[in-house]
């Protein structure tokens, strides 16, 4: 039962799932999660770090209590303060000099920031230089921004070079219709659950790109074996041979994206949640979302729209009109498979053995004649003497 379950048939590549059959369904569910996305974008927009948007962070010690009761009274020290103002953010931290609070507010003037440290210290019974706050401008999260959509742009032509020298064009648009499909959907996550984007986050968004390509290539690379010299044969289509591809390479790409994801998770986990790293759970959150989804493009997408666009060649539309032809023959009882018995004459008259040996000893075009050779030690010369003396028995 082992041998053929479903894990089994995985990993020899003979699952059989219609991946690339089902492309309109994929295709379907990709468009209405894009869509969702962008209207996402739109609506919502993105919880933006105070390095994007501007604002103020404070640092309070971790001794002052815990964290819901520091962020409660920063929020009021906020309100008295500077009314409309209030902690955007909150998380613990551990540094050289010990664990600490920090509070992440909305943008204040010098004289507002000075004010609330100064409350702050009264409120937690603590001295004032023990505080620490940092003013941010949104500024340099605008330039942050412009370096990583110019990286991007490099990246994505750079990648399609290499793409198109290694597979061929239309490797190449599949490929990167998928990674931009993927920016967009983890994207859309972050922007319909919340998540807020950072310094860290955009630098997570260009390492999952790389994760992404090598999933694609991966698989583009079995398609390629599994089609090379494919018109040459009328047994497959390019759409069931990119099929076989995917099914073979399937057990390979979920067994790195699982070893790639479980040590991201634990630097989402431990470094996040355990030892409190801020910016080690914004890199290891934006990694952890992207490379899943990674997996299921490479998968879902990259290779049927690869598909898509190889039909559109006339020599591979060609070729899948001469399988579907010659499949439909076969079913009609038109032609006859290769090593199948030849079907009875007509009225399944007997054959004659004598006429089936007489046909099978038929000699084929440009044979040399298959009669018997004269007798003697060296073809048709008398077997006793040599030279041209008459055959007797040789001299004593």
């Amino acid at each position: 039962m082992a041998k053929s379950g479903l894990a089994a048939r995985l990993y020899r590549g003979e699952a059989d799932l219609n991946i690339v059959g089902r492309r309109k369904l994929w295709f379907g569910v990709a468009g209405v999660l894009v869509l969702i996305a962008i209207l996402s974008f739109a609506i919502s927009g993105f919880k933006l770090g105070i390095e994007f948007a501007g604002g103020n962070s404070f640092q309070v010690p971790a001794s002052v209590g815990t964290l819901d009761q520091a962020e409660k009274t920063v929020d009021e020290v906020l309100a008295d303060e500077a009314p409309g103002v209030e902690v955007v953010s909150a998380q613990k931290v551990g540094g050289t000099s010990g664990e600490f609070y920090e509070m992440r507010s909305g943008q204040l003037t010098a004289e507002q920031a000075n004010a609330a440290k100064t409350a702050m210290a009264e409120r937690f019974g603590i001295q004032a230089d023990q505080i620490s706050g940092n003013q941010v401008s949104e500024a340099w999260g605008s330039q942050v921004t412009s370096r990583a959509l110019l990286g991007l742009i490099i990246f994505i032509a750079v990648v399609s070079v290499y793409l198109v020298l290694r597979f061929e064009w239309r490797m190449a648009v599949a490929a990167i219709v998928s990674l931009l499909t993927n920016l967009v959907l983890t994207a859309g996550i972050y922007s319909l659950v919340g998540f807020e984007v950072t310094p860290s986050t955009i630098i997570g968004f260009l390492t999952i790109l790389g994760f992404a390509l090598y999933d694609v290539v991966v698989v583009f690379d079995k398609v390629q074996e599994n089609t090379r010299g494919i018109t040459a044969n009328n047994n497959l289509t390019y759409g069931e041979a990119s099929n076989l591809a995917l099914n073979q390479s399937l057990m390979r790409s979920l067994n790195t994206s699982v070893v790639a994801l479980l040590p991201v998770g634990g630097l989402l986990f431990i470094g996040a949640g355990l030892l409190g790293a801020g910016t080690l759970k914004d890199l290891g959150l934006v990694l952890f979302v992207g490379m899943a989804v990674a997996f299921l493009t490479s998968i879902l997408l990259a290779t049927p729209l690869l598909v898509l666009l190889k039909n559109q060649d006339p020599r591979i539309s060609a070729h899948n009109k001469r399988v579907l032809a010659r499949r439909g023959a076969l079913a009609r009882g038109e032609i006859t498979p290769k090593g199948a018995p030849r079907a009875a004459p007509v009225g399944d008259e007997p054959i004659d053995p004598e006429a089936a040996a007489l046909a099978g000893a038929a000699p084929k075009v440009g044979a040399r004649p298959a009669g018997k050779r004269p007798s003697g030690a060296r073809g048709g010369r008398p077997a006793g003497g040599g030279g041209n003396r008459p055959g007797g028995a040789k001299r004593r």
